[in-house]
């Protein structure tokens, strides 16, 4: 799962990534209601897990604007230490699709999103990423396009299906470094080694290229407007 987590506790955050990341999921974070709801509208999540009492915009108003002007139907499990009805209610009005009260387990959150995404996708979830012709199949972790394989390190897999689950979205090069190396990111470059590698495979041989470069943000992939038009023309 690509999972975003508006929460503005530091060692609740981290606790969140440690396990969930040792788990082979994927997370972004925001530590404020306004960050959370830019992040949550611009870039594709499998779900969201919201804190109720977050800096600048609270959580329930959070997810009110996310359903009211963005049209967004990501499913989202609130977090509060709030465990009174009336609290609940409140939650599930706003567009909550579960609640969990604080303090809980974490084996217990992965259960209720694993729910959460049986729900949304049913009971067999999507296991295969499609991008133009470029296909990744993560029960098997082959990658092919225009139907060859393709031959990828680990570390580029990883960038691969990121930037697959974001597409046609940004990636920015903090998500993509998080993605490998967590909050330890190794000295120099090597982020740019393993997208030049990761281009090698993905465009090289191929006329029409998916990775596109964005100027101090990060990586997009997808067909680019351009190869659009021509394919319209």
């Amino acid at each position: 799962m690509r999972l975003l987590v508006i929460e503005d506790n530091r060692q609740l955050v981290a606790n969140l990534f440690d396990y969930f990341e040792s788990r082979g999921h994927v997370l972004d974070v925001a530590p404020d209601g306004v960050t959370g709801l830019h992040l949550a509208a611009t870039h594709a999540y499998d779900a969201l897990i919201l804190d109720w009492m977050l800096p600048r915009m609270e959580g329930p108003e959070v997810l009110r604007r996310l359903r009211a002007d963005h049209g967004s139907e990501v499913p989202v499990i609130m977090l509060t230490a709030r465990d009174e009805l009336p609290d609940k209610i409140a939650g599930f009005r706003a567009g909550a699709d579960d609640y969990l009260t604080k303090p809980f387990a974490l084996p217990e959150l992965e259960v209720r999103l694993e729910a959460l995404m049986v729900r949304a996708h049913g009971r067999n979830p999507r296991k295969l990423l499609e991008v133009a012709d470029l296909k990744l199949d993560l029960a098997t972790l082959e990658a092919h396009r225009d139907g060859k394989a393709l031959h990828l390190y680990p570390a580029c897999r990883k960038l691969l299906e990121v930037l697959m689950r974001a597409s046609p979205g940004a990636v920015t090069r903090q998500q993509l470094e998080f993605a490998l190396w967590g909050d330890e990111p190794p000295d120099g470059d090597l982020l740019r080694s393993h997208v030049y590698e990761l281009r090698r495979s993905v465009d090289g041989p191929f006329q029409q290229k998916l990775i596109h470069t964005l100027p101090r943000v990060g990586y997009r992939l997808g067909v680019s407007a351009a190869d659009s038009a021509d394919e319209t023309a």
